[in-house]
């Protein structure tokens, strides 16, 4: 649907006054009227389906049914490591189905909206509304437009309140879920932290209460969910609001459920190899490769990191587990790439191990290693020659985050100028010739002239490359993405540059880039303009009166608000402007407004496990540009983690090696090129 077309909505036929009637037995498939479709739109090999590692159980064999969203185009969705690996294990379970489905593009939602298709999943092509739960995998606060699609192109009402029996309990997941409050009013319930053991949990829940006759109704599924106090449902707490609006409390509005909602964390990683069979996708997609994570969390403390934070204790994966992994999973899909995930792969403690063991496993063949996040200073010469080993030289991303060494030791990513172009210089004298480099824009107490040293160091780069190479055959990309302030960090507090700022500097920074022509002609310039970070920033800090924003910038045609060519922030702030004031607030009261150090977050009674008065310290130490040491190597910081969360730092080195594993001889012809 484009912009110009708001109530223009063709209501699909399957949706009508919400029913009290439990849902259909059995789900049929409506591929029949879907196939017929697909030929007048693009890329229609994306919704049918069928891939290596897809499943498709037997509806009527199955207890609890799942529905699993990545709320992007299949092109993103289909290799998001965390949606794979629930339903591979919700699909181990014999009496559990779970399908997958993505947001659709605007060319078939308009069809299916004059057809009276609904939102279905690509396995199956089964209705999302006949399945038990519907389950949103959220990496970023942008898709919220496209689960509000889903929602009513599946013909389940769009507000929580409205639901009955008939309709799938709604499930938001993923680090955006951290700060469900902007959605508050159109999901069920929310799951922190890691998704694993989580939707057994749920599963089990499901289950009994279905077998029990569903006692209760929707209710009291839902009260056994918050009962865990790790599900958040929102239903059941009350906000608050102070005259000036902000918050005073978030509390429950009965007796049984908790005052505050933990997140799940997952210790024993190698108790949980997933993804065994990935899926290999028809169409083409923004990664094509056998993923590993290799472990889970960070402790370098990037003020700015919301993942790092969240994602703490580190947990890492052993090197006995990764070899087994990567051996049976290009085994079985015949992937060309295996990337070795995690906040920051070079990091584990058993890195050079891992990397040398899986060099010599598949040297000779076709196989490529990637790190695809590298910190500066953990990239070494060995790593390099282990990385390149069979000739193929999958990309290098360096993120330094801030152009200047006062930036950086606001932001605590500790790395120098010096460190950067000898880790670059490593890799051109390698055989890379190309290297990115990341950089935010926009980043507390940043000024213009902390951003156009960004310049300088990218000259740096391109003439030290030379200089060691011999060869002006190199180049380097600089990418700067906006700052974004996220909950659950030292930064949550932090206000906004506007769009107006970060635009002039990434304009002076373009200029500086090119003053020396010679150099400039080898560096790329990408970024992101500060629009979309503004919404974004409004989003992730947002609390429960941002969600009609979110309703009225969909009803005006929102859609696939992380791609630019389909962003409108002409709409998202006519919409802001239109809700907003009637609750006495306005956008820059959500984006560029600093917070005080008492003032209550949305987000405050959903329990990260981080101490808020150690976050606010490290915002009071980023100020003073006070560098914070990593705690895995020092002693502890006293961030609030691993007792709150009765947990603890998990590394090595263990002292295994990778295997023995079999000669890539013997190995056996990969499924995807079998007949």
């Amino acid at each position: 649907m484009g912009e110009g077309e708001p109530g223009h909505r063709v209501p699909l036929g399957i949706m009508s006054a919400p029913s009290t009637t439990p849902r259909p037995p059995a789900a049929n498939s409506v591929w029949p009227r879907l196939e017929p479709l697909l030929p007048q739109v693009t890329k229609p090999i994306q919704y049918v389906g069928g891939e290596l590692g897809a499943v498709v159980k037997d509806w009527d064999a199955a207890t609890v049914r799942w529905a699993l969203m990545y709320p992007d185009a299949y092109e993103v969705g289909l290799p998001n490591q965390g949606v794979q690996i629930l339903y591979e294990v919700l699909n181990e379970l014999p009496d559990v189905l779970a399908e997958r489905t993505y947001a659709v593009w605007p060319d078939l939602e308009r069809l299916m909206r004059e057809h009276g298709v609904p939102q279905f999943t690509v396995d199956a092509h089964r209705p999302v509304r006949d399945f038990d739960v519907f389950g949103v995998s959220f990496s970023t606060e942008l898709g919220y437009t496209n689960l509000l699609a889903a929602i009513d192109l599946a013909g389940i009402p769009l507000l929580a309140a409205d639901r009955t029996g008939a309709d799938p309990v709604i499930v938001a997941g993923g680090h955006a879920a951290f700060n469900p409050e902007p959605i508050a009013d159109f999901v069920d319930a929310a799951v922190l932290g890691d998704g694993e053991e989580a939707v057994l949990e749920i599963t089990t829940i499901v289950r009994e209460w279905k077998a029990e006759g569903a006692p209760g109704g929707r209710d009291e599924l839902l009260l056994r969910l918050a009962r865990t106090e790790s599900v958040y449902v929102p239903r059941f707490y009350d906000v608050d609001y102070l005259p000036d609006g902000r918050i005073q409390r978030v509390v429950p509005n009965r007796p049984d459920v908790p005052f505050r909602v933990h997140k799940r964390t997952t210790m024993d990683l190698d108790a949980w190899p997933y993804p065994k069979k990935p899926l290999v996708p028809l169409a083409e997609t923004v990664h094509e490769r056998y993923a590993v994570e290799i472990f889970r969390g960070c402790t370098r403390g990037c003020r700015f990191c919301q993942a790092g934070m969240i994602t703490r204790p580190v947990r890492e994966r052993s090197i006995t587990t990764v070899g087994q992994m990567v051996q049976q999973g290009l085994e079985f899909s015949g992937f060309h790439e295996v990337g070795l995930l995690s906040l920051s792969s070079a990091d584990h403690s058993e890195i050079g191990d891992m990397c040398s063991g899986l060099a010599e496993q598949y040297e000779g063949t076709n196989v490529s290693l990637s790190l695809p996040s590298t910190r500066v200073d953990a990239f070494n010469i060995d790593l390099a020659q282990e990385l390149s080993r069979n000739g193929r030289r999958t990309g290098l991303t360096f993120a330094p985050e801030g152009g200047s060494e006062r930036i950086r030791k606001v932001i605590n990513k500790m790395v120098s100028k010096e460190d950067l172009i000898r880790t670059v210089v490593t890799a051109y004298t390698n055989g890379w010739r190309q290297v990115k480099l990341y950089f935010m824009c926009g980043l507390p107490t940043e000024t213009d002239d902390d951003v156009l040293e960004i310049a300088d160091m990218a000259h740096e780069v391109i003439r030290a490359g030379r200089a060691a190479t011999g060869s002006k055959d190199i180049r380097c990309t600089v990418s700067i993405g906006g700052f974004v302030p996220k909950p659950h960090t030292p930064f949550q507090w932090a206000s906004m540059s506007s769009p107006e700022v970060i635009d002039n500097r990434l304009k002076l920074l373009k200029q500086a880039i090119n003053s020396d022509r010679s150099l400039g002609r080898a560096i790329g310039f990408r970024y992101h303009d500060g629009e979309p970070s503004l919404i974004e920033g409004l989003l992730s800090r947002g609390d429960r009166r941002v969600g009609a924003v979110i309703r009225k910038v969909w009803e005006n045609g929102g859609r696939f608000d992380g791609w630019s060519e389909h962003f409108s922030y002409q709409r998202w702030v006519e919409a802001a402007a239109e809700v907003l004031p009637t609750f006495g607030v306005d956008l820059d009261w959500y984006t560029t407004r600093q917070r005080e150090e008492l003032e209550v977050l949305p987000w405050d009674h959903l329990d990260s496990g981080l101490d808020k008065d150690w976050l606010w310290q490290d915002w009071q130490d980023s100020l003073s540009e006070y560098e914070q040491d990593d705690c895995r190597w020092t002693p502890c910081f006293d961030c609030g983690v691993c007792p709150s969360m009765d947990t603890e730092i998990q590394i090595g080195p263990t002292g295994r090696k990778l295997l023995p594993l079999t000669p890539v001889g013997g190995l056996k012809q990969p499924a995807a090129a079998q007949g």
